[in-house]
C-alpha cells in the first residue's frame, strides 16, 4: 500500500514539471480574429489644409475679355451675320447646273416628257430624217504608175545592212554637204527616194550617202524587213 502511495506521488511531481505544450491552433483563430477587428475598423485621414482663393478681377482674368468676344461669349460677343441670299448649298447647285447647259438630259423619262409630246417627236423625228445624208461609196483611185522609185522594194532587195559600206564613195564627199543637203528633206523616206531617182545607190549625186551603204540621210531598211519576215 505504501509503495503504491510514493509511485503515485512520483508520477504527479513528473507531471508538474513537465514543459507546458501551447495550443497551436487556438493562436491561429485568435490571429484570424484580431485581422479581421482590424480590417472592419474604420481609417482615419486628416483634414485637408485650407485652399485660399481670391475671385478674379478685371486685371488677373484667366482669358482676356477680347478672345472670350472672339469665340462668342460673353457680353461683347459679336451677334452672328445674318444669312442673305440662299444658302450656300443652293448656290452651288445653281452653280454647277448653270456650267453644265450643255449636258443632255434626254436620257431621264421625265424631264422629257413634260416639255415632249408624241407629235413634237414625231415632228423632229422627221426633220433628222430630211437631214440625213446618205453617201454611196465610191471606187478607190488608181495609182498612178509613175510614182518614183520603191523604197520598200529597195529595203528587201538591198544586200547589206545600215551602216554597211558596199558602195565606194569619193573622198571629196563632206559631212558639211551631207548635213546641209538632208536638212532640205522632210523625212528619210523622201531623202531616200529622191536619192534612187538620182541614180543612187551607185551614185551619189547630192552627198546623201557618203558612208556607201546605200542608204540616204540616215533612211533604215531594217523596219520594212522586219515586216515581211513576220517578226
Amino acid at each position: 500500500m505504501i509503495r503504491s502511495v510514493l509511485c503515485l506521488t512520483a508520477l504527479v511531481a513528473t507531471a508538474a514539471c513537465a514543459p507546458r505544450v501551447p495550443d497551436s491552433g487556438a493562436a491561429a483563430v485568435m490571429a484570424s480574429q484580431r485581422a479581421a477587428q482590424q480590417a472592419q475598423a474604420p481609417a482615419t485621414f486628416s483634414a485637408p489644409s485650407a485652399v485660399a482663393a481670391a475671385p478674379l478681377g478685371a486685371d488677373n482674368q484667366a482669358v482676356a475679355s477680347s478672345e472670350l468676344a472672339a469665340l462668342g461669349i460673353g457680353a461683347g460677343a459679336a451677334a452672328a451675320p445674318e444669312q442673305v441670299g440662299p444658302p450656300l448649298s443652293a448656290v452651288r447647285v445653281q452653280q454647277v447646273a448653270s456650267n453644265n447647259a450643255a449636258l443632255s438630259d434626254e436620257n431621264s423619262f421625265d424631264a422629257v416628257a413634260s416639255r415632249e409630246t408624241i407629235e413634237s417627236d414625231a415632228q423632229r423625228r422627221a426633220q433628222l430624217a430630211a437631214q440625213r445624208q446618205v453617201v454611196m461609196p465610191t471606187a478607190v483611185p488608181n495609182r498612178p504608175a509613175d510614182t518614183g522609185p520603191n523604197i520598200v522594194e529597195y529595203a528587201l532587195s538591198a544586200p547589206n545592212r545600215k551602216g554597211q559600206e558596199w558602195y565606194s564613195r569619193s573622198i571629196f564627199a563632206s559631212q558639211r554637204t551631207f548635213e546641209r543637203n538632208c536638212a532640205e528633206y522632210n523625212s528619210p523616206d523622201a531623202a531616200q527616194r529622191d536619192f534612187l531617182a538620182r541614180g543612187g545607190p551607185e551614185r551619189n549625186a547630192r552627198g546623201l550617202d557618203p558612208d556607201g551603204d546605200g542608204f540616204a540621210c540616215g533612211w533604215d531598211p531594217a523596219p520594212f524587213r522586219l515586216v515581211a519576215t513576220g517578226n
